[in-house]
């Protein structure tokens, strides 16, 4: 006998998103970031530097490597599609944007794994709503379709995943091999094929993007839940132990291309027992994953009863895994915002759950403070550059002078005009928001998303050029050759791989190591290295030139040297 659900839908609140406008939806928060900008400090900057090495065949495949330094994130993959992409784009592309392209891709398929991990769990018989007396209670399908929709629109609206989901990092690739992995196990009771080769691929893409671990875990409690399935039909029952017996399979094989890539390593790290670190971890876990996390504790109050009955209620079970699991590495692993995105997708599916059984009063609240959030925040976006254009209102011009000294506003007609679009659409979903349409259980999710994905687009059109000024290392980079030009080599002392790939990627540099013996007629040193120079070179043979700092950051400061005559 089924336990009580606390799910009660009419068909009536399941029509689905219509699919132009959740197509608009993604491109909108999928696109911005990834077009048009500069690669920003430091984790972005770093991985395309060893993508451009691996393409100009400066690298072995196997072992990227900067400059003789290894990745700090274990895993060729992320730093193989850059590579491809690079070598494989024309000569009219940019390098900068040809390396995003194969990342472009990545976002857009987490985003459809996550809808149909969704849509695979809602069809559970545990996470079908009420039956109804005399008929009305609303279809399966159409049920799953609507919570897909919902789940979709929840990881969108997460406020962490913004930024970090732009980055042509290897947080990126394993955020959407998670969801892959997530898909396939989902979606195991239903079809076999495609969920066959989702588990592969995110297995494998998970190992070789320097999370074997994660992969593991992920696997293994799959595999476990497969085993603890209800015993509906002895079909059923040989198909659960089927999968179960799958996913040891390719785990197996994706320990053992972990070990053939040589990635198992030990890199957690206890944090601190101090107040401050955990109040930190806290706050980013608060933060980071608004407003997916209210709803999801929402969804394991109200569905309490299916989570402590004998019957494995899967549609619950396999996300909170997957979230405890990237909770729990991100309490031990750095850093822990990139830790904690892989839990991001299950996440937004114990978010989507919630939908069913919220009252119209909280639906009401999450609509109001949504509003307010979003419409204030476009407000400030929009005043600011309107200052940083005209000087008017005084204010939030001196700050960006302030904060980003040097920086000379520009206008962009195309960058205007698609952001005053964006702002037109959000005012048109609000009023269709609070208009009288018919209630669907995903409206309360279409405001959160839609603001987030308001903001982000404001912020990549009209904030642009100064973010790409404060987190670019184009303006320290243009300062430093505008003083030594275009020498033969330059030698480099205690530079992060972020600053050695921006040095090789604005400046066009042939950089080299610094040795005791002076082989450039410059040397470039990273001002907090300096106590450390002597051990490496000798100093007779270098006269200090000047300190050049980045704009915006007073703490990344590096010295120029330049070769004293013999």
């Amino acid at each position: 006998m089924n336990q009580p659900t606390p799910a009660i839908v009419a068909q009536g609140a399941v029509r689905r998103l219509p699919r132009i406008a959740l197509l608009l939806f993604c491109a909108a928060y999928v696109l911005p970031g990834f077009i048009g900008r500069e690669p920003w400090k430091s984790a972005d900057m770093t991985s395309f530097g060893y993508m451009l090495e691996l393409a100009r065949g400066a690298s072995g495949w196997l072992h990227p490597q900067l400059l003789g330094l290894p990745p700090e994130t274990d895993g060729p993959l992320p730093y193989w599609l850059g590579a491809w992409a690079l070598q494989a784009a024309p000569g009219w592309i940019t390098p900068a944007f040809a390396a995003r392209i194969p990342f472009v891709f990545l976002l857009a398929l987490t985003l459809v794994a996550t809808w149909y991990g969704v849509y695979y769990l809602a069809r559970s018989t545990q996470a079908q709503p009420v039956a109804f007396a005399f008929g009305g209670e609303a279809k399966p399908t159409d049920y799953a379709r609507a919570m897909a929709d919902g789940g979709l629109l929840a990881l969108m609206a997460c406020l962490g995943l913004a930024q970090l989901s732009h980055e042509i990092t290897p947080a990126l690739t394993q955020v959407c091999f998670t969801a892959l992995t997530f898909y396939a196990v989902a979606a195991a009771p239903y079809r076999t094929v495609a969920p066959a080769i989702g588990l592969t691929v995110g297995m494998a893409g998970l190992v070789a993007s320097g999370a074997p671990a994660m992969a593991t875990l992920f696997a293994a409690g799959s595999a476990l839940l497969c085993l603890a399935e209800p015993d509906e039909s002895h079909d059923a029952r040989r198909r659960s132990i089927f999968w179960a017996c799958g996913i040891v399979v390719v785990t197996l094989l994706a320990a053992w291309l972990a070990a053939w890539l040589d990635l198992w390593r030990w890199r957690a790290t206890l944090p601190e027992s101090r107040w401050v670190e955990w109040r930190n971890l806290g706050r980013l876990l608060l933060w980071f994953t608004w407003p997916a996390w209210p709803l999801a504790l929402w969804t394991l109050w109200r569905w309490r009863r299916q989570l402590a009955s004998r019957q494995l209620s899967r549609h619950l079970a396999l996300p909170l895994w997957f979230v405890l699991v990237s909770v729990g590495a991100m309490t031990i692993m750095r850093p822990a915002d990139r830790a904690l995105m892989l839990g991001m997708p299950a996440l937004a599916t114990l978010a989507a759950f919630a939908l069913p059984t919220l009252k119209r009063s909280v639906t009401a609240l999450i609509d109001w403070f949504t509003l307010l959030f979003f419409t204030g925040s476009a407000v400030i976006i929009w005043a600011i550059w309107i200052s940083m254009q005209t000087g008017f209102p005084k204010q939030p011009a001196a700050n960006v002078a302030r904060l980003a000294p040097g920086f000379e506003p520009s206008f962009s007609l195309l960058a205007f005009l698609v952001a005053l679009a964006a702002t037109l659409t959000w005012g048109w979903l609000v009023k269709w928001r609070v208009g009288r349409n018919r209630a669907a259980i995903w409206k309360s999710l279409v405001l959160p998303a839609g603001g987030t994905a308001l903001s982000w687009l404001l912020l990549m059109t009209l904030w642009l050029p100064v973010l790409d000024f404060a987190r670019s290392y184009a303006p320290l980079v243009g300062r430093v050759v505008s003083v030594i030009n275009r020498p033969e080599c330059v030698e480099v002392y205690g530079l992060s791989r972020g600053q050695i790939t921006a040095f090789q990627y604005h400046g066009h540099l042939n950089l080299k190591e610094a040795a005791m013996q002076a082989q450039c007629p410059w040397l470039v040193v990273d001002a907090d290295a300096r106590d450390t120079l002597h051990k490496s070179v000798n100093l007779k043979q270098w006269t200090l030139q000047g300190i050049f700092r980045r704009p915006s950051d007073d703490n990344e400061n590096v010295l120029l040297y330049k070769r004293a005559p013999r």
